[in-house]
């Protein structure tokens, strides 16, 4: 489903919020970000700016600089909203837009050297917030061959990180982002994935998930289900014998209150997962709903 950000106001739609107050709890790999502006096309390696970049920065934690999302690490760019918001790259930014993004920018980089190949707003929002970082780009041209050569020589000083190191960061950081503070520990460090497209995440032999490629989000499995429980998070507690796909409203006890519409949850009845799901409710309305349907189940414990 498109997001259509056709205005200022596109700022303080709920998909861009929630996507900003995450991103506020996202960290970079290695020592060295490199800042690199968005694209049109999604997601950003499809186009040709940043199949160019990529040569060059593949090696390093990159950081795309956008709005109204403010800010997207590489390994979240497949990832919904941000992998299909529609927005006209105009490159002339609002004061608000400045200052969400670089603001973003700023607390994310915190203590890295910081690369940047950015103009016009993009550009603003950095200098607005930031002190120290290399800017190479060349007449406000980022994908020029001056440009692109200024980046390639100025990366040779900075320390690359490893492909392993990054499909960890890359698996961890998705948990992070879709279900909060502490979601990373969901992805344990002997993780295995397999898959040509959509990706089945393995710890010791067990499914925990599946990574599905058309949303850049996990879809939970009963084990992996077990692990949010024992994290505290997204958990909905039933008062009922679990018998159907389908769990409405008056049966739930008690719900995480952070949990939204299509969210990833947990059905815990007498502090044993009975299911795995997608959310129709918050968890909010779940608690206090008399009627409708709370959460449909994708797996259920069989007995």
């Amino acid at each position: 489903m498109k997001v259509i950000c056709s205005s200022e106001e596109s700022l303080y739609r709920p998909e861009a919020v929630r996507w900003r107050q995450r991103m506020e709890i996202m960290k970079p790999l290695g020592d060295t970000v490199v800042l690199l502006p968005c694209s049109m096309k999604k997601p950003y390696s499809n186009s040709k700016s940043h199949q160019k970049f990529r040569k060059l920065t593949r090696s390093f934690q990159e950081l795309i600089v956008t709005s109204p999302f403010g800010i997207c690490p590489r390994e979240l760019e497949n990832t919904y909203p941000i992998q299909s918001y529609d927005v006209s790259t105009t490159g002339s930014w609002s004061s608000d837009e400045i200052e969400e993004t670089g603001r973003l920018v700023a607390k994310y980089c915190e203590g890295k050297n910081v690369v940047a190949n950015l103009a016009g707003g993009y550009l603003e929002s950095c200098e607005a917030y930031m002190d120290d970082f290399v800017n190479v780009c060349v007449n406000e041209r980022p994908t020029s061959p001056d440009s692109l050569y200024n980046l390639r020589m100025e990366l040779k000083n900075h320390q690359r990180v490893n492909r392993r190191e990054k499909t960890l960061h890359e698996l961890k950081s998705i948990a992070k982002y879709q279900f909060g503070e502490g979601g990373e520990e969901f992805i344990p460090d002997n993780v295995k994935t397999k898959g040509m497209y959509h990706k089945r995440i393995l710890s010791n032999g067990t499914q925990l998930a599946l990574l599905n490629k058309d949303y850049g989000l996990f879809r939970l499995n009963l084990p992996g289900g077990e692990i949010l429980k024992d994290l505290g998070i997204n958990i909905v507690n039933i008062d009922f014998d679990l018998q159907t796909n389908t769990v409405f409203a008056p049966g739930v006890e008690n719900a995480d209150h952070n949990i939204i519409p299509n969210d990833e949850v947990v059905i815990v009845h007498d502090d044993t997962v009975v299911g795995v799901g997608k959310a129709v409710m918050t968890g909010r309305e779940m608690e206090e709903c008399d009627n409708g349907i709370a959460v449909k189940l994708k797996h259920r414990l069989k007995k």
